[in-house]
């Protein structure tokens, strides 16, 4: 298998991905340039111009924020075979947030121009339009869950919002690669009262606890629970 044919069967893990046009996931694979990054380091900072479109192939990269005091906000965890980095790209804008690695990482970076040759084609600009659409979903549910749910609520439906980025295609026992710390940042509340909360999914079978990570093991009666102020 060629490093293109490895790449391309790790991407088409993406539905997104594998949607497009097989002329399209060859270009982009083919256009693409593989950048390795150490735990740590730094993609790309707030305020930065866009300089690329992004695939993960390997390891995780966090998205967050940090507030005029320090503290930092983390978005969200991004696993292999998901795309961003597509805002910046077509506003013309900064970046919105800073993309760090949390272990080492292999990136696929398209090139601005091949981007931009690339939403010349309808289905293609379609196909991103689609994406910042489910996005922006899972934004209002982030906003809805904040001002509306319990603490128990959202927790559950932020497992599950991982869940899905990071095994859409992995059966029913979904493996959530987050840290404790990381979790508690994501949803703005202390480690002290997630812990509380994961305990009682752990004790109830909905969840098993693992280190730097965490067992989905009843998506439906996690989502029972999303529901429920």
């Amino acid at each position: 298998m060629t490093p293109d044919d490895s790449t391309m069967h790790i991407l088409l893990g993406d539905p997104w991905f594998a949607a497009l046009p097989a002329r399209d996931r060859k270009a982009m694979v083919a256009a693409g340039e593989h950048l390795r990054l150490r735990p740590g380091e730094m993609l790309f900072r707030q305020g930065d111009m866009p300089s690329g479109f992004y695939a993960v192939i390997s390891g995780s990269i966090k998205m967050s924020t940090l507030s005029a005091g320090g503290r930092e906000a983390i978005l969200i965890i991004l696993d292999a075979a998901t795309w961003f980095g597509e805002i910046s790209l077509i506003d013309g804008e900064p970046r919105t947030h800073d993309a760090t690695a949390l272990d080492e990482v292999e990136l696929l970076v398209l090139p601005p121009a091949i981007f931009t040759v690339l939403m010349q084609r309808t289905v293609f600009a379609t196909a991103i339009a689609q994406m910042l659409a489910r996005r922006i979903r899972l934004l209002y549910g982030i906003v809805e869950d904040g001002g509306l749910r319990s603490v128990r609520a959202r927790v559950a439906r932020r497992l599950l919002l991982l869940a899905d980025v990071a095994n859409r295609q992995q059966g029913e026992n979904a493996l959530v690669k987050v840290t404790q710390e990381s979790l508690a940042m994501m949803l703005g509340i202390t480690r002290q009262t997630l812990s509380k909360e994961l305990q009682f999914f752990s004790q109830n079978a909905l969840i098993r606890l693992a280190y730097g990570k965490i067992e989905i093991r009843s998506e439906s009666r996690l989502a029972s629970l999303c529901d429920k102020d």
